[in-house]
């Protein structure tokens, strides 16, 4: 039976109290392929109610306990890992290979790495004679997005489960099926009732009612730093802790002495993956202006190697952006590079030949980009890379912090420590020196108006808990 028009409150599969149809695109096709049901808040507030309830007890599990079903969990997803593939790659356009392998895989991962983490994380420990405890905060709400939407949602309720808090979950509307699977696992896994919950809806209401409820005790929130503004915003009345991950733009500094051809080619990849639809893609390429040229070139060959193409096609490299809305900004975006003068290398306005229905965009480099313009300023969410010159390194790491966001940046150079060092000055909370594989075990985050928490691990786990000084636990002597 499908749980599509429905939601999971209080360990049940229950109809929404006011129904509201809505339609799930398949941006490959633009065609409608499921609907769901948007929530209310009288939803919300059954949710919530239903977590409050749950958190009485949820809250003193043991370790064991929440260990024995993290680790179901986990058993459960890896057995419906073909089911969240499939949906995900209908639902926001990832191509099947790289929806299995990467979108379920980076989920599967943050789910093994909380087990590990809970199995060894301390939450007590002495000071004196008093002690210090870490426990649950209470009831989060949990707002994930559409681009990588379950490794938004595993790195929020797997750290939320092990910390021992009770939680509602409002999907993406646009991505929302796989969280309906997500959803189904957690329920054949047995979590206790009330413990998890599922409303989908839109932020205007759902995510309003989650961020101003007042018995939630906390928002996680993954999304634009325009809607993370709102949901702190609604927060405030009921000073919650708000924990974002937002927006990025994110700088690529490539020193002189690296091997070009490897580090604009690779740099071309970590802006294009996903369809550019990543907060922390490398999307401003810093070259020394005397290679640019040549960095011109190399970039070119590059992207013209991405075969953009429906989700369901074994030769795509590059699948559709998630809508209509998502395709309609990138198109204005790369028109407003070409009318304030970037030198437009390859792509360009409109559809790659050939694809003349879903949200497809062509692969794009611009060059000589300055950082007035819009292309360099704003966050695409596509597959567009702007290539700025630099004169010196300072003057690279000067224009790369000059942006409202610092959610991450990287570095190339065949000079360790001096990699080392230019990481010291990057005001970004994260920072990838010459294209390391990803660990699920480093803090995800940050700076400026590209969010104020941190994710994955035990860093994560902690955005959940609660700090208690007890004076007094020893006696005196």
């Amino acid at each position: 039976m499908s749980h599509n028009m429905q939601f999971y409150i209080d360990g049940a599969w229950v109809d929404p109290l006011v129904p509201k149809p809505f339609d799930v695109i398949d941006p490959s096709s633009e065609e409608v392929f499921a609907q769901i049901s948007l929530g209310s808040k009288q939803d919300v507030d059954q949710a919530v109610a239903a977590a409050k309830r749950a958190f009485a007890t949820y809250a003193f599990a043991s370790v064991a306990e929440r260990l024995d079903l993290l680790r179901r969990i986990v058993d459960i997803y890896k057995k419906r890992s073909k089911d969240l593939a499939l949906a995900v790659s209908r639902e926001m356009g990832a191509p099947r290979e790289f929806a299995l392998v990467d979108q379920v895989g980076i989920g599967l991962r943050h789910l093994e790495e909380i087990v590990k983490v809970l199995g060894a994380y301390q939450f007590r420990h002495a000071k004196g004679k008093s002690m210090v405890v870490r426990e649950p905060i209470g009831v989060a709400g949990l707002i994930t997005p559409w681009n990588w939407p379950l490794n938004q949602i595993t790195c929020k309720v797997g750290p939320a489960l092990a910390a021992g808090c009770t939680m509602v979950l409002k999907p993406s509307e646009i991505a929302p099926l796989d969280a309906i699977i997500f959803a189904e696992i957690l329920d054949e896994a047995g979590t206790p009732k009330g413990v998890f919950n599922l409303v989908n809806g839109d932020g205007p209401t759902v995510g309003q009612a989650l961020a101003s409820h007042p018995d939630v005790d906390m928002m996680s929130f993954t999304g634009s730093t325009r809607a993370g503004i709102l949901v702190a915003k609604a927060a405030a009345d009921t000073v919650k802790r708000v924990s974002q991950e937002l927006g990025g733009k994110s700088a690529n500094i490539l020193l002189p002495d690296v091997d070009f051809s490897d580090a604009v080619t690779r740099g071309v990849a970590g802006c294009f993956g996903n369809s550019g639809q990543s907060c922390n893609a490398p999307t401003l390429m810093f070259v020394p202006r005397g290679r640019q040229s040549e960095v011109t070139s190399i970039a070119k060959a590059a992207a013209e190697k991405f075969a953009v193409g429906p989700a369901d096609d074994p030769k795509t490299d590059l699948g559709p952006v998630v809508s209509q809305i998502q395709y309609d900004k990138i198109q204005d975006l790369i028109e407003s590079g070409v009318r304030e003068g970037a030198i437009l290398v390859t792509g360009g306005p409109g559809r790659p030949a050939g694809l003349n229905h879903g949200y497809y965009v062509r692969p794009t480099i611009f060059a000589d980009v300055k950082l007035d313009m819009r292309i360099a300023r704003e966050e695409i969410f596509g597959p567009v890379l702007s290539i700025v010159p630099y004169d010196d390194i300072d003057q690279a790491v000067a224009q790369a912090n000059g942006t409202v966001y610092g959610l991450a940046s990287y570095i190339q150079s065949k000079d360790l420590q001096k990699a080392r060092e230019l990481a010291a000055r990057m005001r970004t909370g994260c920072v990838h020196i010459n294209y390391p594989a990803w660990e699920p075990d480093v803090p995800f985050g940050g700076y400026k108006q590209s969010g104020n928490g941190r994710e994955y691990a035990e860093y994560g786990l902690e955005d959940f808990l609660e700090v208690k000084g007890i004076r007094g636990y020893e006696a005196a002597t």
